[in-house]
């Protein structure tokens, strides 16, 4: 990713975000939603790992990112408009197969509870729900109900 695609990498991942009905309705007050925008606005430029982004006709339309640990997908972000592609099952895969080229074990990611369409493609793409419970969220700045997911890349 180069730094002049940072602002639509951002723009793209708050899209994903906001049209998700993952979230109550209370989470949703403009004070949080101000927040979550902010975070990804500055994700793309303060982020410690590595961000792969999706384009279609020279537009980014979806991205993904592993940040503070080698084996954890942070991130995985698809535009509304294009969700249902193939383009988040094919961002999630080659993540993953480059943890392989790096001896990566397991990979693991974790997201909202409610997030069924999400865990749906995770779960197709071989990952197992390990975890449900409740995490305080930093970039909503609220408790959330979440799940934790793992995929074993190389078996001993």
């Amino acid at each position: 990713m180069a730094a002049a695609d940072h602002k639509m990498v951002g723009e793209v991942g708050f899209a994903a975000w906001s049209a998700s009905d993952a979230f109550e309705d209370s989470y949703l007050d403009p004070e949080v939603v101000a927040r979550v925008r902010r975070e990804f606005a500055i994700f793309p430029s303060e982020v410690e790992g590595e961000i792969f982004v999706a384009e279609t006709s020279g537009e980014i339309v979806g991205w993904t990112a592993r940040e503070n640990a080698p084996d954890y997908v942070s991130d995985l972000w698809v535009h509304p408009d294009h969700q249902g592609k193939g383009i988040g099952r094919a961002l999630l895969l080659h993540l993953c197969e480059l943890m392989v080229t790096e001896s990566v074990v397991t990979a693991r990611l974790d997201t909202h509870a409610r997030n069924t369409g999400a865990i749906r493609l995770y779960e197709r793409c071989g990952f197992v729900i390990i975890w449900r419970g409740r995490e305080y969220s930093k970039s909503m700045g609220v408790e959330l109900e979440k799940v934790h997911l793992e995929k074993t890349l190389i078996s001993g």
